[in-house]
């Protein structure tokens, strides 16, 4: 067949589309969000050429208004997680022999569906699903989701562009494998783009996939389908999954032919999947690859060189959007007592304009959190807070579940850096301040760096060089993803790739090259023209 050096097409970050007043997009989008929400969706589990229907069913129904059901999600067994892997088997030799171009042309009309006639849908799946506001849905499930896709083909003709040199007579090369077996994906609530991304990537890269979403996440999980199944994405590459996420792991992880895990999630589940994993390593093939973003306690600390209106800002956005539930959300600030005064002024100014309501009107800044665990857990800590003597809640502090899951934006205010809310994981609209003496920066550096179990995101804010320069070397342990003078999240692909370490994951960068290397095998090939004949080297010869 003919052959070629493709050059895939020129890439770049998806535009962000405003979705202001007046905008086609804005029409468009609520237009779909107000049909979707009067529609019943049955989202059916995806095992190779087949589309299962249980009748099991789980209802969906958005986290702003808990009452009203948007549809049904079709539960699976442990037999349909085992016809999983077994497609998902079946079909790999032909989808790794597939030329990598063909895989590329998948995954890039996925992104332009996505960025086209999907964009709205996948928007408002995402809005209904998982109560993001418009403009979150569309960073996140079009914009983010739409990058993932077309800078990992990029990333992907880099990496096999990458070879080694050839001595005089000799051709080395090296070729990119998947791996051998299958590999399973685990992806969480609240990054539509994550749940996208995670089968994607290891797809892209010639692997087949069992993919279990959140149960949470069913709904623009669904629309992931569709485009994969319209960019012509081949039966058993990816499997979808609805099954109980314990129960499936076991499943896949017990597998001989089980070769890699993709995971984000909650760190107390990613250590058990690393475990069981280790448990099981006399049964698998092949060593498997293990990939994990899992929690964060993810920090700002601002120095009294700092603007407070600065500070402020990036504070209300980086708690508060998408009600805290990011990994990378600011969840604990370090604020110098010289300017704490006017931050927290600021702060009060914003957030008594901040609406909080569904996503259907789009003046809301802040809609409800997940679910009802997630509602408790955060009114447990802003009412702990209220009642302790170390701490006291100095804005927001409302919570109402009576329509839907909504926890106001809450700053506590703690006397105490070790308090529960200054060192626990708590995915919600909580942020806690310990406010520091100017002249204990130094101590306050270090305080930063011990308190948490956790390095993925965190932020410096200041105008003097030479701190932020002490505060960079002080804290480059702390944070896989570190922010000067900006909020700690939003991580863009292709230009901040993002990962931490420690309790935060395994730092395999997700949006870059490094983490597609993950997926591969590879095989290095010395080619000899002229074959020696004769065992004899020169050294040998008698004077």
């Amino acid at each position: 067949m003919p052959k070629g050096i493709y050059q895939v097409p020129f890439v770049g970050n998806e535009p962000v589309l405003s979705y202001a007043p007046g905008s086609a997009e804005r029409k468009e989008l609520l237009a779909t969000y107000k049909k979707m929400y009067q529609e019943i969706v049955e989202v059916p589990q995806y095992i190779g050429n087949k589309i299962v229907k249980s009748g099991n069913k789980g209802e969906i129904r958005p986290p702003h208004d808990h009452q009203h059901i948007v549809g049904y999600y079709h539960k699976g067994t442990q037999e349909d997680v085992k016809e999983a892997i077994n497609e998902a088997l079946k079909a790999r030799k032909e989808w790794a022999d597939l030329p990598w171009e063909q895989r590329a042309s998948i995954f890039l009309k996925a992104a332009d569906l996505i960025a086209g006639p999907y964009r709205a849908r996948i928007n408002a799946a995402t809005m209904i699903g998982q109560s993001k506001n418009a403009f979150q849905a569309e960073i996140d499930s079009a914009c983010e989701l739409i990058d993932f896709l077309r800078f990992n083909v990029e990333f992907m003709t880099q990496i096999y562009a990458d070879q080694p040199i050839s001595s005089e007579g000799i051709w080395n090369r090296v070729e990119y494998r998947p791996l051998e077996g299958f590999t399973f994906a685990i992806t969480p609530f609240n990054f539509t783009a994550i749940s996208g991304n995670l089968p994607a990537c290891m797809a892209m890269m010639g692997n087949v996939v069992v993919w279990k979403p959140s149960d949470k996440q069913v709904y623009s999980a669904q629309v992931i389908m569709e485009v994969f199944k319209e960019a012509g994405l081949p039966d058993g590459v990816i499997n979808m999954v609805l099954t109980g996420g314990a129960e499936t792991a076991k499943t896949c992880i017990e597998h001989p032919d089980f070769a890699g895990l993709h995971f984000t999630g909650s760190t107390s589940v990613f250590k058990a999947l690393w475990k069981q994993i280790g448990d099981n390593i006399n049964t698998h093939k092949t060593y498997p690859r293990i990939v994990g973003e899992t929690g964060g306690k993810d920090f700002v600390v601002a120095h009294g060189s700092s603007d407070a209106k600065e500070v402020a800002t990036a504070l209300v956005r980086g708690a508060f959007e998408y009600q805290g539930q990011k990994c990378s959300a600011a969840s604990r600030a370090y604020i110098a007592k010289s300017i704490w005064p006017a931050v927290k002024d600021e702060m009060k100014k914003a957030l008594d304009s901040i609406s909080v309501g569904s996503p259907e009107d789009f003046s809301n800044f802040v809609t409800a959190v997940i679910d009802k665990n997630s509602f408790d857990k955060s009114k447990g800590y802003i009412e702990r807070a209220q009642a302790s003597s170390e701490a006291e809640v100095v804005l927001g502090g409302t919570c109402d579940d009576s329509v839907g899951y909504f926890v106001h934006p809450t700053v506590i205010e703690t006397t105490n850096p070790k308090y529960e809310s200054m060192v626990e994981e708590i995915f919600g609209p909580v942020l806690t301040v310990y406010v520091f003496e100017d002249e204990k920066w130094e101590e306050t550096l270090e305080l930063v760096d011990q308190t948490s179990d956790y390095a993925l995101t965190g932020a410096i804010f200041a105008k003097d060089r030479y701190v932020l320069n002490q505060g960079m070397k002080a804290l480059e342990n702390a944070a896989g993803n570190f922010y000067i003078n900006d909020k700690p999240t939003g991580a863009v692909v292709g230009q901040q790739p993002f990962g931490g370490a420690r309790a935060s994951g395994t730092n395999d960068k997700a949006g870059s090259a490094m983490n597609l290397m993950r997926w591969i095998s590879v095989r290095t090939i010395k080619e000899t023209f002229v074959t020696p004949k004769d065992y004899r080297y020169p050294f040998l010869g008698k004077e």
